[in-house]
């Protein structure tokens, strides 16, 4: 960061909370390494303050609360060969995922507008999620050639109706309404009165309580209402049986899901198909573990470049993906991607 620069990460203490802004606004505040260990330092603190009891962490901005990793900074220097500054990143940043899982007190998410990638390996493990009115969540790895990590392995294989399949296969967007009743937050808090709730929180008053006062009830959403139909399209062991069933389906639904899924990056959606099948029977840090692994060798891949020129780069190229379809990925390849690393696993 240069010297006289917004600061990346803002923290402070307000009575019983610690407060943590990530303050890339501009950039739908997307997390670069600087900002992974500012939040490491800033846990640090608030973990040993015994004045501290609870930690919230919210995004500066009307747009995002967090984008994701700066995807970006990660290519080019991908591209310039420098794939160890690549895994310094992502080794610290998963390393902060597993922290916040295991974080000894409350850690409280005041989730504003975007959440994708990075931000949801950052909000999703702590103890409590609270979107706004304008929430949107999104795990859209898939459409750049990447895989949904950050915990992804864990955590959207467990959510109901098979959900997570399809969010991690689709890359689509959900909003407050089915991330309610999905389990994917914990509660919706009208945007307007977050500083209200935070305020409150500060004052040391039960945690439980005070979000429940402040909570909107919302009507379900388009997914939950297909709840059911999605169960039966992802429940298929691999990638080509999910889409086989969906371009079966009469249902605009499904036909949607379909047309999304062939056009991602054929090895992305077969490694995220194996992701949501094995995921269910991982503790979490066995799960981030196995995360590291993929990214180690996927940020070496040529489809992770391809989708980032087309989607960041070259807004709107059409990307030219390795394999021609999912049924052309070797199940050999796949099993590359999840095998033990010679040196450097995650621990």
């Amino acid at each position: 960061m240069d010297k006289g620069a917004e600061p990346e990460v803002l923290w402070r203490t307000e009575g019983a909370a610690g407060i943590i802004v990530l303050n890339r606004p501009a950039a739908l505040n997307a997390l670069t390494l600087n900002m992974v260990r500012e939040m490491g330092a800033a846990l640090d603190i608030f973990e040993r303050d015994a004045r501290i009891t609870r930690v919230i962490v919210r995004g500066a901005g009307q747009k995002a609360f967090c984008a994701g990793g700066d995807i970006r900074r990660l290519y080019e220097q991908g591209r310039a060969g420098d794939h160890d500054a690549q895994l310094a990143f992502w080794r610290e940043e998963y390393i902060l995922n597993m922290r916040i899982k295991r974080f000894p007190k409350p850690y409280i998410s005041l989730i504003n507008g975007i959440v994708m990638g990075g931000g949801v390996g950052i909000s999703q493990h702590g103890a409590w999620r609270i979107g706004s009115e304008t929430y949107v969540f999104a795990m859209p790895e898939v459409g750049i050639g990447f895989f949904p990590d950050v915990g992804a392995t864990y955590f959207l294989p467990r959510l109901p109706y098979k959900v997570g399949t399809m969010l991690a296969l689709t890359g689509a967007r959900v909003k407050a309404a089915d991330a309610l009743a999905f389990g994917l937050v914990d509660s919706i808090v009208p945007e307007a009165k977050f500083d209200l709730l935070q305020a409150a929180l500060g004052k040391g008053l039960d945690v439980d309580r005070t979000l429940a006062e402040y909570a909107l009830p919302l009507e379900h959403g388009p997914y939950f209402e297909q709840r059911s139909e999605i169960a039966g399209w992802f429940a298929g062991q691999t990638a080509s049986a999910i889409l086989d069933k969906l371009k079966a389906s009469g249902l605009e639904m499904a036909q949607g899901f379909a047309k999304d899924m062939t056009n991602k990056s054929p090895l992305s959606v077969c490694i995220a198909a194996e992701q949501m099948r094995i995921g269910p029977g991982l503790d979490f840090n066995s799960a981030m573990k196995m995360e590291f692994r993929v990214v180690s060798r996927i940020c070496k891949e040529a489809d992770f470049y391809e989708g980032v020129r087309c989607v960041l780069i070259e807004r709107g190229a059409e990307p030219r993906w390795h394999f021609a379809g999912i049924a052309d990925v070797p199940s050999a390849k796949i099993a590359d991607m999840f095998a033990p690393l010679p040196e450097n696993e995650l621990n």
